[in-house]
C-alpha cells in the first residue's frame, strides 16, 4: 500500500460517549482533537493517539451491542513504564499501555482474535502488501508505524458487523483509494463498501478481512491535497 500517513487509525462505537471521552482525555492522556459530525445523528469525537486518531463515534440513538469484532485490544507505547499495564475504558475495551518495543510497538498496536491465523497471515501479507515482525513468528505485521496482531480464538467472529459498540474498524490513509481498494480486491481481500467521496473531505472505501472485520481505505484532502 501507498501510504499517505505511516500509521493506521482505530475507530470504536459507544453509547457512552461522557464516561469515553472522560476515560481517554484524562486516563490515558490523549489530547483532544475535534468533533466531526457525520449525518444522521452519528459525531465522531478525534483524539491524537501517538500520529494516529482514536476515532470515538457516538450516535442520537443507541448503538447496537451485538457480538464483539475482532479487534480486541489497542496498544500504546507510553514512556517510562517497565512493564505493561492493563486497563479498561468504560465499555470494557481493552487498553494497555506497553513500554515502547514491545511485540515491535513504537507508537500503537491492535490485538485480533481471529479463526484461521493462516488465513489471516495471508491477507496481511498478500492482500494488504504488509511486512511482518520478524520476532514475532509470522502473526504480526507493520502497518507503517503501527503494529497489527492476531492469535486465534474460540470466540473469534466469523461475520463481523461495522455496526456495534467497541472497537470496530481500522483506517489507512492512503494516496488513491480506488487504486488501493482495487488492489486489495484483485489480491484475494473481499468488499465491504465501494468507493465513495464524501464532500471536500475524503474518498473512502472498505474492505473485509477473512472473518469480516472491516477495515477503512481513506484518501484525506488534507493529507493527499485533492480527491481526484
Amino acid at each position: 500500500m501507498n501510504l499517505a500517513k505511516p500509521r493506521i487509525d482505530v475507530g470504536l462505537f459507544t453509547n457512552h460517549p461522557e464516561a469515553m471521552l472522560d476515560f481517554y482525555q484524562k486516563e490515558i492522556g490523549l489530547p483532544f482533537d475535534h468533533t466531526l459530525p457525520l449525518g444522521q445523528g452519528l459525531v465522531q469525537h478525534r483524539h491524537d493517539l501517538l500520529g494516529s486518531v482514536l476515532k470515538i463515534n457516538s450516535s442520537r440513538t443507541p448503538v447496537p451491542a451485538g457480538a464483539p469484532s475482532g479487534y480486541r485490544e489497542l496498544l500504546i507505547a507510553r514512556e517510562g513504564l517497565s512493564a505493561p499495564q492493563s486497563l479498561a475504558d468504560p465499555d470494557g475495551n481493552r487498553v494497555t499501555l506497553v513500554p515502547p518495543g514491545t511485540f515491535g510497538i513504537s507508537r500503537i498496536g491492535v490485538k485480533l482474535a481471529v479463526r484461521d491465523a493462516a488465513a489471516h497471515r495471508r491477507f496481511y501479507a498478500i492482500a494488504l502488501g504488509l511486512p511482518d515482525v520478524p520476532e514475532a513468528g509470522g502473526n504480526s505485521f507493520y502497518w507503517g508505524d503501527s503494529v497489527v496482531m492476531f492469535e486465534e480464538a474460540d470466540d473469534a467472529p466469523a461475520d463481523a458487523a461495522l455496526e456495534g459498540t467497541g472497537f470496530r474498524y481500522l483506517t489507512v490513509q492512503v494516496w488513491k483509494t480506488d487504486e488501493e481498494h482495487q488492489g486489495v480486491l484483485a489480491r484475494g481481500g473481499r468488499e465491504g463498501r465501494a468507493p465513495q467521496t464524501l464532500g471536500k473531505v475524503a474518498r473512502i472505501s472498505f474492505v473485509r478481512d477473512p472473518d469480516g472485520n472491516w477495515i477503512e481505505i481513506s484518501q484525506r484532502a488534507s493529507l493527499t491535497g485533492s480527491l481526484d
